[in-house]
């Protein structure tokens, strides 16, 4: 994508002002509603068990690219809850299927820099319930919603490099594609590359169309099948 370049009085090609610029504010946590979804900040004592339930039905495989865990008990994943809930950045999130009541995933803001105008989403993980769900999209929405809301400019999807699901979840977001930072980290003894894709303010509008129309009643069966794939509604790539 193009953007504006300005030159200056020495000849000097710069970005284009950003007007009025103060700052975005930081996020405050709330519950965040919507399309059969809700995010309700991280309470141990409410959402451990469920998600200690929801994770345990998958094989363990869920863990391979979550830098913390797997956890040999519910009390131990418990405690490990509870001290994530008592941070600021990052900033938890369980994902509740608003049907059911019960919590599913966990998804969180983090590297929030209000005065960059930058914040990220992470730490997701979801259980195989949640996985390749509306649900699962509709949570990722109402993060983005909240963040852009708030004046962030730049919101931003990282995942070690080899982690395939990840990267294509990105992708079907509408999240461009930034590069890999080689030996970004070391994560559980492995050295880690991490691919990075973000998502500006200027794609926001025309994003949020495309999910809303995606996420609809209307583009779902009884089953709550889609009738139509979300990349059918997103604006082509520049």
């Amino acid at each position: 994508m193009q953007r504006d370049i300005y030159i200056n009085e020495f000849g000097q090609p710069l970005g284009p002002i950003v007007e009025n610029w103060q700052g975005a504010t930081f996020p405050t946590p709330k519950v965040m509603e919507g399309w059969g979804c809700r995010l309700e900040p991280l309470n141990a004592a409410q959402h451990a068990a469920d998600l200690w339930q929801a994770f345990s039905a998958d094989s363990g495989a869920l863990w391979s690219y979550f830098t913390a865990g797997p956890y040999a008990s519910e009390a131990e994943f418990a405690a490990a809850l509870a001290e994530r809930a008592q941070q600021r950045d990052p900033q938890y999130y369980a994902i509740i299927d608003a049907a059911s009541g019960k919590a599913l995933g966990l998804a969180s803001y983090l590297r929030i820099d209000p005065q960059a105008g930058s914040i990220e989403v992470g730490w997701l993980h979801f259980s195989p319930a949640l996985q390749r769900t509306r649900l699962a999209t509709a949570a990722m929405v109402l993060m983005m919603a909240y963040a852009f809301e708030l004046g962030f400019r730049r919101y931003e999807w990282k995942c070690n490099n080899l982690n395939a699901p990840s990267k294509r979840a990105a992708e079907r977001l509408g999240f461009t594609f930034e590069g890999i930072f080689r030996n970004a980290t070391v994560s559980k003894g492995r050295s880690r590359d991490t691919a990075w894709f973000s998502i500006i303010d200027s794609e926001w509008p025309t994003l949020r169309t495309a999910y809303q129309t995606w996420l609809a009643e209307e583009n779902f069966d009884a089953k709550g099948q889609q009738l139509r794939k979300l990349s059918e509604f997103m604006p082509a790539k520049q």
